[in-house]
């Protein structure tokens, strides 16, 4: 067995004493989305989390965890975070705004903390996973622990 690379998000979880595990999964590179990364676990897609970063009119950015099948309510999402409109950034912005590539991106450990809100979901599971940080590694971790790590706020956004 390969040793796991701890991603930036794991070295964060470990210095605030967060359990969590990585997993490890198959990247393909032609299926990016979150039904094949469940299907690779073998979890419940509700379990598997993802991470979505968008542009609010008069916030900024900000950031979505929402259930791997479902699609962002871009008028919820404009709502909870304190905007009128708002809509997912170009793929081109991901990786210089927060450091992770589309497939890679984790609600831990971005260039720079942006509001953050996770889907309400996430409290009817006793762990959820979510990006490590990198395509193939996933974070199992409870939704307290990650509300927590991630400043963030529980919310409806679909």
């Amino acid at each position: 067995m390969a040793k796991i690379q701890k991603t930036n998000a794991a070295r964060l979880l470990d210095q605030a004493k967060i359990p969590y595990e990585l997993i490890p999964y198959e990247v393909d590179e032609s299926d990016l989305s979150a039904p094949h990364v469940a299907q690779s676990l073998g979890e419940d897609i509700a379990q598997v989390f993802k991470t979505l970063v968008l542009q609010g009119d008069r916030s900024g950015y900000f950031v979505c965890v929402i259930p791997g099948d479902a699609t962002v309510d871009l008028k919820l999402a404009a709502k909870v975070s304190g905007n009128k409109k708002c809509e997912m950034i170009p793929m081109k912005q991901l990786l210089p705004l927060t450091g992770y590539i589309r497939g890679g991106c984790s609600p831990i450990g971005m260039k720079k903390h942006f509001p953050t809100y996770v889907h309400h979901t996430c409290n009817q599971h006793p762990y959820i996973y979510i990006s490590a940080g990198v395509r193939g590694l996933q974070v199992k971790i409870a939704p307290a622990d990650l509300l927590r790590i991630a400043q963030a706020q529980v919310a409806e956004l679909i």
